[in-house]
């Protein structure tokens, strides 16, 4: 398993892509992808040398983000990358690690399955075991 993405929530996208473009210099490299399950907006942002950013922006107050949002958002989730997502909760599972969304279909993944866990000291956990990014940018 290894570090993915940082998933960080947002109020804005739109403002927030240009900060991180311009202030931090990320580029974006997916267009925005909603996820209907979620009830966010997603859009993945690279550096060179560095962890991708997801930045989640909630679609309405019925989001899951919506309240962390309203209170500044921040960070919100580490992504990790495994080889067998479902031995992957397992094992985890058998550390005390919560499971809060059993896998799903992962809309900003092209479909391939997440899951979310809750770690110690409140650590929000995304497990993927796939590469794939919707809506990738020429």
């Amino acid at each position: 398993m290894h570090i993915d993405h940082v998933g960080i929530v947002v109020r804005e996208i739109g403002p927030a892509i240009s900060f991180w473009e311009t202030v931090l210099g990320y580029k974006q490299y997916t267009g925005i992808v909603v996820n209907t399950k979620q009830k966010v907006k997603v859009v993945f942002l690279k550096k060179d040398r560095s962890l991708d950013v997801k930045l989640i922006e909630p679609t309405g107050s019925d989001s899951p983000a919506f309240q962390f949002s309203r209170r500044g958002g921040g960070l919100h989730h580490l992504c990790f990358k495994c080889e067998d997502l479902d031995r992957q909760i397992s094992d985890l599972q058998g550390n005390g690690v919560r499971l809060l969304v059993a896998p799903q279909s992962g809309e900003a993944f092209n479909h391939a399955p997440i899951a979310f866990l809750m770690g110690n000291d409140n650590v929000n956990v995304e497990l993927i075991a796939t590469d794939e990014r919707a809506d990738l940018l020429a």
